[in-house]
């Protein structure tokens, strides 16, 4: 994409200590870096709770508006059981195997956060975004860009295989300009402000671009 270098230029500019979309750095850094996300579950289920409050998840229409922080205690308590080289997915080693945890994942966080048939497509994806970083959140923005580009081959209204090969697609047909960007793009950590050791993942920067073009796109 000609314009990926832009759009993700645009966005990174935006990530302040006090921004929004510092809420993916914190949450990020926490569950990537907590041996024990059980030890101390009310930390674990507010920073996953703020988090998704910063992207929207929150707001009147959402059915989380009427559940406290505990309510993610089964999700929390999930991922607890997960090992430690899920964190270490991300789009460049999207295979067979790792897109069957995915959407493992997927699922088995569906069944303990959705209720009565909510929507979850962006819920779901958001949550894996923010927590394990291998999975752009299937947002309308996101969706919108994504459907534009791979028009007539992938809806983006599921997490399934062929939605995740598109984004797989995408890097490879982008990978140089994903992987500088991962490279050089850190976390902010909450304490002190400054940047971290924590590289953004290369699917956090495709998620930066779907959603700033679809953002942008709806503007105009």
């Amino acid at each position: 994409m000609n314009d990926l270098k832009s759009i993700v230029q645009e966005y990174a500019q935006k990530i302040q200590p006090e921004h929004r979309y510092a809420s993916f750095d914190y949450c990020y850094n926490y569950f990537l870096t907590t041996d024990d996300l059980t030890e101390d579950i009310e930390k674990s289920c507010l920073t996953l709770g703020y988090y998704l409050a910063s992207w929207g998840m929150l707001r009147g229409s959402s059915f989380l508006l009427q559940k406290s922080a505990k309510y993610f205690q089964p999700t929390i308590e999930y991922m607890a059981t997960l090992g430690k080289d899920v964190w270490e997915i991300d789009v460049d080693k999207y295979n067979d195997q790792t897109l069957e945890k995915i959407i493992g994942i997927y699922n088995e966080i569906k069944s303990r956060l959705i209720l009565n048939g909510s929507s979850d497509l962006t819920l779901i994806t958001k949550v894996m975004l923010g927590a394990f970083g291998f999975i752009p959140a299937f947002d309308n923005f996101f969706c919108n860009t994504f459907r534009s580009i791979y028009k007539g081959k992938c809806g983006f209204r599921r997490v399934n295989s062929n939605s995740l090969n598109r984004i797989k697609d995408f890097y490879d047909e982008n990978r140089e300009a994903i992987n500088k960007f991962s490279n050089e793009i850190f976390t902010i950590d909450f304490k002190t402000g400054l940047k971290t050791k924590i590289k953004y993942p290369k699917a956090k920067i495709i998620d930066m671009y779907g959603f700033t073009v679809g953002v942008d796109k709806t503007k105009k």
